[in-house]
């Protein structure tokens, strides 16, 4: 965990790095005027979410807050002459809870897990914590002019992630069961996303399109599935 996070601030630092140094290298004496025509917008992110289940099975619903939160860098690449469309390709982080009734064990024979609902029993907490390396890609539209950063934002496109580390925590009095090997989760996470808002506060969604387990979890003959939506406030820096 501290080596990936450790990554990933490298990689930020770099790629700003990276953004200033072009500038100024490319532009010479008029690096003043050359950097504010050829701006760039909203290349860091950072986002709070409510998470949402969809797609439940019969008798499995959310219980308790769901959040989570995300980073990330997005490399910002204009693609007309003002500047206020363009595509934008990164790498972020995304650590997620989801508080619901999904009860996850293991066959002590097999090593396979079961899954089943805990409609009706009494425990204390149920939550999936989930941690994913990400790789936004984003259509943007702005009304972004070079001397200022307020201004309105339209980004949509597609979320991209492998989900490395999953957690099942389940506690009763006198009782916990923790599972993190699970065979029947869909690692590769692909999900779409919204976003707009003005200067600071920008509203986000996202919605998974995959399910979270495949087709061989299930409780009786019924599929697990679970389509996890987020929504949530996304900020932005330079």
């Amino acid at each position: 965990m501290k080596r990936l996070l450790l990554f990933l601030s490298l990689f930020l630092l770099a790629c700003h790095g990276f953004g200033q140094e072009t500038a100024s290298d490319d532009l010479g004496p008029q690096k003043k005027k050359a950097l504010d025509s050829l701006y760039r917008e909203d290349q860091f992110y950072v986002g709070l979410t409510f998470n949402l289940l969809w797609n439940t099975p019969p008798d499995v619903g959310q219980s308790g807050f769901s959040g989570g939160f995300h980073l990330g860098y997005t490399r910002d690449m204009p693609i007309n002459k003002r500047r206020n469309i363009a595509i934008g390709l990164g790498l972020g982080y995304s650590i997620n809870t989801y508080g619901q009734n999904l009860f996850i064990g293991e066959n002590e024979e097999t090593g396979q897990s079961i899954f089943s609902s805990l409609e009706g029993i009494d425990f204390d907490r149920n939550r999936f914590t989930t941690h994913l390396v990400e790789a936004p890609l984003e259509f943007r539209w702005r009304t972004s002019v070079p001397d200022t950063h307020k201004f309105w934002r339209i980004y949509t496109g597609l979320r991209v992630g492998y989900l490395y580390y999953f957690n099942s925590n389940f506690e009763q009095p006198g009782n916990q069961v923790g599972q993190t090997k699970i065979d029947e989760l869909n690692r590769w996470r692909v999900g779409a996303t919204f976003t707009f808002g003005w200067n600071t506060f920008n509203f986000h969604f996202y919605y998974s399109l995959n399910p979270l387990f495949n087709n061989n979890a299930l409780i009786g003959t019924e599929e697990v599935g679970l389509n996890v939506a987020k929504i949530g406030l996304m900020f932005y820096i330079l």
